[in-house]
């Protein structure tokens, strides 16, 4: 009798992937829509019908600037990533990004689709607006200088474009922390506050007045300065290009005498330029904030459609990717918070192979809370040297050293010239000689006999010709005082500064989270779902396994609460940080996220405290950990974009 087939346990990507396509798709769509309002602009309107109807040369052009943003999107997708770029300085972390394949791969993008939507956008327009490529003015082919200046600005903002989408790490994605609610608010849960077309919409005006500013920056800059030293290369360039096609074109490769650039033209690139960078601006901030949405699909979460929803949860939440494990940990916060039938059947799931459910998300969830505690033991260690590999012995007999081997030497052998030969006589070979004795003698070399005398005379003359202050400034210690203050004139500099300096923000982030992304919302909601799943276990758990790990929760917080802080206030500040400020919003949000679980948990077993076996020192080092003090400024951790 054949064995019955065991049930496959879907996987969290099964209902997460699903999802994200749901929401590229409708990303999607709304670019489309976008494209298709861009290029009602370019229009003719000598038809009612075919100048907005989305067919013919105007389904063409739409389809068009929609892949101008969807390639953008489609590398997002590909080279996304959940958390801040975590660097000790944003020139260090630019640099390193930079300097990589998925950069090239950014700006080449970039580069290429603005190429092709300025020949898309030169296409459309009309004949009398006189910048196609070719003109036909006095009955021959030439190649018209408006074109070329018109297609060189749009390469330049292609490439400056890309630049700023790795600079500024515009590929990763942040995810919201679980807001926090009441105990016992679960029944009346409302919908989130605001809709993603909501966000969308409050976001829009400030994306088109960037969008602008940044067109009108990058056209006067190609206007005024860097026309200038491309015009010739541009023009040879694209007179070699359109020879192939031209055979009646000038053979002389200089560019006419009228320079192509004036108000009319610098409009007309201004323009063209803002609908590209609005183009690609929405479509990231649409992207953005459909795939940070909550994990949920119609009011529930994305497992509730799995055979087995606790399984496939603890599959994602043990995943090793990123951006899996961070939606995984962020639906079981929003279970532990809204979702009562859920959180029951997590209390009641005790017979899976590996454990009951509750007891393996109490590990996952604490080894992500102590990751913290491992890294800030770890900070300002030297790593550890690498073990060299042994090798066995192969038995066998011992090897024997062949007969006729020589022996290894351990001393120069003897010179063997002619110590009685007679001296040379010749002048030539007497200088020749002279030279090799002064070569080979183990007595000081010219250098050490010239040296100190140098020295002494350029020592006599500045004491004689300098002042004492002007010997004073040349003193290696004044010399480094002078470089030490001209480097922090460089770092106070508004926005040059702010690259090169180590603030206290930027290095405690990068030693208290995870590198080279840091993302706060995994241990922000991992503190939260382990908290109030334990808070809940009072009412809910009929078998009372959340109990024992109690205990272990309110020491692990403890600990970790007291370690962080203890770093943060230790952590010296660096010499580039120039504001001097301890503050860092990141461990922050995190800090304040333990120090809440922390408060609910005591707040709710402390009257147990001899049922869990916990000491009075340890409750009351607890409530120390847990007492929250306020600070100016302080961000709201709750809904961070």
């Amino acid at each position: 009798m054949n064995a019955a087939p065991v049930a496959r346990r879907p996987p969290y990507k099964d209902f997460l992937q699903p999802a994200l396509q749901r929401r590229f798709a409708g990303t999607a769509a709304i670019v489309l829509g976008l494209a298709y309002l861009e290029s009602l602009t370019l229009s003719h309107w000598d038809s009612l019908i075919w100048s907005w109807l989305p067919l013919g040369y105007m389904g063409l052009r739409v389809l068009s600037f929609f892949a101008c943003v969807l390639s953008i999107i489609i590398l997002r997708i590909a080279q996304g990533h959940i958390g801040r770029r975590n660097a000790n300085s944003i020139f260090e972390g630019s640099a390193k990004a930079m300097f990589s394949r998925s950069a090239l791969e950014t700006v080449s993008t970039y580069i290429v689709f603005a190429l092709f939507f300025s020949q898309v956008y030169l296409l459309s327009t009309p004949e009398e607006a006189g910048i196609r490529w070719i003109s036909l003015a006095t009955g021959r082919s030439r190649l018209n200088e408006h074109a070329v200046f018109f297609t060189t600005s749009l390469v330049f903002l292609g490439l400056v474009q890309g630049v700023i989408h790795v600079a500024f790490d515009q590929d990763r994605l942040l995810l919201s922390a679980v807001e926090r609610r009441p105990q016992g608010d679960n029944a009346n849960r409302e919908l989130p506050s605001e809709h993603w077309a909501v966000k969308l919409g409050e976001r829009t005006p400030l994306v088109a007045i960037r969008s602008g500013m940044l067109a009108i920056i990058i056209a006067l800059t190609n206007y005024s300065i860097l026309y200038h030293f491309l015009r010739l290369f541009a023009w040879r360039s694209s007179m070699w290009f359109f020879r192939f096609f031209y055979s009646d074109l000038p053979k002389y490769n200089l560019p006419p005498g009228g320079a192509p650039w004036s108000v009319w033209m610098l409009g007309r690139t201004t323009w063209a330029s803002f609908l590209l960078i609005f183009l690609w601006s929405f479509g990231e901030v649409a992207f953005r904030i459909q795939f940070t949405r909550e994990p949920l699909k119609n009011g529930q979460p994305l497992t509730a459609e799995s055979r087995d929803p606790n399984g496939s949860l603890l599959n994602g939440l043990r995943s090793t990717r990123s951006r899996i494990s961070a939606f995984a940990t962020w639906e079981l916060a929003l279970i532990a918070r809204d979702f009562t039938a859920r959180r029951q059947s997590i209390f009641e799931d005790i017979d899976r192979n590996d454990g009951p459910t509750w007891s393996q998300i109490y590990a996952l969830c604490l080894d992500s809370i102590r990751g913290i505690e491992r890294r800030i033991d770890e900070h300002g260690r030297p790593p550890a040297p690498v073990a060299a590999p042994v090798v066995a012995p192969v038995a066998g007999p011992e090897p024997v050293a062949p007969a006729n081997q020589p022996r290894q030497r351990v001393a120069q052998p003897p010179r063997n010239n002619d110590i009685a030969a007679p001296l040379p006589t010749g002048r030539r070979a007497l200088v020749m000689y002279a030279l090799g004795r002064a070569v080979r003698s183990p007595g000081k070399t010219p250098s050490d006999v010239l040296m100190p005398k140098l020295r002494d005379g350029a020592v006599l003359v500045a004491n004689r010709v300098m002042t004492e202050e002007q010997r004073a400034a040349l003193q290696p210690q004044a010399i480094r005082g002078f470089i030490g203050a001209l480097l922090l004139q460089v770092l106070a500099l508004p926005y040059i500064g702010p690259i090169f300096q180590q603030t206290f923000n930027q290095r405690l982030t990068r030693a208290v989270l995870s590198s080279p992304y840091a993302e706060t919302s995994a241990y922000i909601n991992a503190a939260y779902a382990l908290s109030r799943l334990a808070v809940s276990s009072l009412t809910e758990d009929r078998y009372g396994n959340v109990q024992r790990d109690v205990p272990t929760i309110i020491r692990t917080f403890t600990t970790v609460i007291r370690k962080i802080e203890a770093f943060r206030d230790g952590l010296p500040m660096h010499w580039t940080d120039i504001e001097q400020r301890r503050e860092c919003a990141e461990v922050t949000e995190v800090l304040t996220a333990l120090k809440d679980g922390l408060h609910d948990v005591v707040e709710a077993f402390g009257e147990f405290r001899n049922d869990l076996r916990l000491s009075r020192a340890e409750i009351r080092l607890a409530r120390e950990a847990a007492a929250r003090q306020p600070v100016d400024g302080q961000p709201d951790m709750q809904q961070r974009r």
